[in-house]
């Protein structure tokens, strides 16, 4: 059974950072591009970063030089470090896998946590 579980959400006012984990089980979490997307009610949930599987990266515009993401294989966990967090970034933030790592859409990845709320007030 594959289970993908977010934590580190949390209130922070703009400005201040927060650091999400997201911890796999039952797959063989290094063969996975890792993501991380975030939703808002009434929106479509969009891509905010990515790992491939060699480590390299991919951001959405919106939050280049703020984020980072990083994997660790041997804990089986996907990191999204957020600074300089502003009041738009607030959203459910959800971690994801997949096998093939083609496409930043959400429908091109096949294991989804259960998401961790991250708000920012000004």
């Amino acid at each position: 059974q594959v289970q993908l579980v977010e934590s580190g959400g949390g209130s922070v006012q703009a400005g201040g950072s927060l650091k999400l984990s997201c911890t796999a089980s039952g797959i063989s979490y290094a063969r996975y591009c890792m993501g991380w997307f975030r939703q808002v009610p009434g929106k479509e949930r969009e891509g905010v970063a990515r790992i491939y599987q060699d480590g390299s990266t991919t951001y959405a515009d919106s939050v280049k030089g703020r984020f980072t993401i990083s994997r660790d294989n041997a804990k089986n966990t996907l990191y999204l470090q957020m600074n300089s967090l502003k009041p738009e970034d607030t959203a459910m933030y959800y971690c994801a896998a997949t096998a093939y790592c083609y496409s930043f859409r959400p429908d091109a990845y096949v294991y989804w946590g259960q998401g961790t709320q991250v708000t920012v007030s000004s």
